[in-house]
């Protein structure tokens, strides 16, 4: 028969001091567990006060213990995000990127919306205007200052005819093919505009200078009376052009000149609008049908002097653009 194990005394008082506190607790346990229930039964507003004072004195193991809880549940989560986190870094680059171009299309978008806004506001206020087109081209090393139209005459624009943009007056139309044109710019030395200023009438006249900018000189005599900032518009004076068309602003002064710049540039304009010479629109009668003034534009186009035209060919009979040049020298 097998020797049982030998057990020593100490291991044997240890195993019933840890069943008697075992005991002891599930007694006690099951008496304080008995002694709520009675409570609760007898004195609700008892239990609510005891119920309430072991909330708040276990309420910082309550949230440790959660936190911990969710801390290692959220474990693998963490894991997985730090090994994707090179491939979510893509990702998002590649999203900005695609936001980025996105808003310098809504960008672009939104000023060509203002610019289609100011253009179709002057196309409902101006009533002689001939086509509306773009600025295709301009000349950068010819020695005329020149832009391309991408309408001509298919389209009714003939030569002298005022080309302005809603920032302001671009030149006039200077040869007109079948579906294009070119147009003088106002920078151009033989391009003579009347002007006055804008808040007093002062009169002047504007000479392109070759360069991006315009030469002003005064009709009044004695001391130059433009100052820098002066808004200059067109007067009328001549039958070209339609008074009140912003022209430039001056920037200073040099002698008994002032410089100023064109507040339409063509750099920065895209849509223009031809419109028909100033007295020609007077001339009109108002039941005058359409039809008989478009037959009346074809019959007398307005043109350049034949001094300055380079094509004899597209020159047609001098009319008000010659008597604006006249005058204004």
């Amino acid at each position: 028969m097998a020797r049982p194990p030998s057990r020593r005394p100490g291991q044997n008082r240890k195993a019933q001091y840890s069943l008697f506190a075992s005991y002891v607790v599930a007694v006690t346990g099951a008496l304080a567990g008995l002694l709520l229930i009675i409570i609760a039964m007898f004195d609700p507003t008892g239990f609510a006060a005891i119920r309430s004072a072991g909330a708040e004195i276990t309420r910082p193991a309550s949230s440790g213990l959660k936190e911990l809880v969710s801390g290692i549940g959220t474990v693998d989560e963490r894991i997985a995000a730090f090994y994707r986190a090179g491939s979510q870094n893509v990702s998002l680059r590649r999203q900005v990127d695609i936001n980025r171009t996105r808003l310098i299309e809504a960008a672009a978008i939104e000023q060509e919306n203002v610019r289609l806004k100011k253009l179709l506001k002057l196309v409902e206020e101006e009533k002689d205007e001939v086509a509306t087109a773009r600025l295709i081209s301009s000349s950068s090393s010819s020695t005329r200052r020149l832009a391309r139209l991408n309408a001509g005459r298919s389209q009714g624009a003939y030569p002298g005819m005022p080309v302005r943009a809603p920032e302001g007056l671009i030149g006039r139309i200077y040869t007109a093919g079948s579906n294009t044109s070119d147009v003088l710019l106002l920078t151009d030395s033989s391009n003579v505009v009347p002007v006055r200023r804008s808040t007093d009438n002062i009169a002047g006249i504007s000479t392109g200078a070759d360069d991006g900018s315009l030469q002003i000189k005064s009709l009044s005599a004695g001391r130059n009376p433009f100052k820098p900032g002066d808004i200059l518009v067109t007067s009328g004076t001549g039958g070209l052009y339609q008074p009140n068309i912003p022209v430039a602003i001056v920037v200073r002064i040099a002698g008994d000149d002032a410089v100023a710049v064109p507040l339409a540039s063509p750099a920065r304009v895209e849509m223009v609008m031809v419109q028909r010479p100033f007295e020609e629109s007077l001339a009109r009668s108002p039941g005058t049908s359409k039809q008989q003034s478009a037959g009346q534009q074809r019959a007398a186009p307005v043109a350049l002097p034949p001094a300055t035209a380079p094509n004899s060919a597209n020159i047609a009979p001098a009319t008000s653009a010659d008597n604006a040049a006249s005058v204004a020298q």
